[in-house]
């Protein structure tokens, strides 16, 4: 029992700090903070340190360290330094270093994504509402970076494309925004549609439910209809 405790308690401990990260690089995308600035830069290596060390651990404490790495690749993912390795180049302002910092980022956010994704697995509706949304934040920040457009935008691009609107008043020109449409259109789109056929049947099989509610409440109402006939009829046969 204490170890069950335990372990719901680090379970929901590593999913706050997972949130948290996904919420500081979107925010690091939508251009509302600077992740390399105090105090968001101290936060973002003590969630990086955390992660790292819990990943190192759980690695040396595997029987199979080969099926270890293999099975927990979006872990590897989220512990992909992209916040102080390149602290000299940051510095120096070298414009390609600064794209592939991003871009490390990216791939940072993909596994925190992930990670905190097998969080939601117990529940089938939950899992593909966060693998939709998360699919679509990932790829509007590719968008964001390839294209240099407002994240706002890049999400909007991100909406309409997943839900097969496509206005084309959006549209990525570079290999990497063209990419991100790729992956929205053959997972975001599959996934959206998995979790809008799953609130139809939802609501389709509580419209079964009502009806056959109904329906047990008329055969409940015959039930007594004939019961107080069959009382009248045998009330008349008395008189007779």
């Amino acid at each position: 029992m204490h170890k069950k405790i335990t372990y719901i308690i680090y379970q929901v401990l590593m999913a706050l700090l997972a949130i948290a990260s996904i919420v500081m690089l979107i925010a690091y995308y939508a251009n509302e903070i600077n992740i390399d600035a105090y105090p968001y830069d101290m936060f973002d290596n003590w969630i990086w340190l955390i992660f790292f060390t819990d990943y190192v651990v759980r690695l040396v404490l595997a029987d199979n360290k080969r099926r270890f790495i293999r099975e927990n690749i979006f872990d590897l993912l989220s512990i992909i330094p992209a916040s102080s390795i390149f602290y000299f180049f940051r510095i120096a302002q070298i414009g390609r270093t600064l794209h592939l910092l991003k871009l490390l980022r990216i791939m940072r956010l993909v596994g925190l994504a992930g990670r905190l994704g097998s969080f939601f697995e117990r529940s089938e509706f939950l899992y593909y509402l966060y693998i939709s949304i998360a699919v679509i934040i990932i790829t509007s920040a590719m968008f964001c970076i390839s294209e240099k457009s407002s994240f706002n935008t890049a999400i909007w691009w991100a909406v309409t494309t997943a839900t097969t609107i496509g206005y084309g008043d959006v549209v990525p020109k570079t290999g990497l925004g063209r990419i991100a449409a790729i992956i929205l259109m053959l997972l975001g789109i599959s996934f959206i549609g998995m979790l809008t056929s799953m609130i139809t049947e939802f609501f389709s099989k509580k419209d079964e439910q009502e009806l056959a509610d109904q329906l047990k409440g008329i055969r409940e109402e015959n039930k007594q209809l004939k019961a107080e006939l069959d009382e009248i009829k045998e009330l008349l046969k008395n008189k007779e």
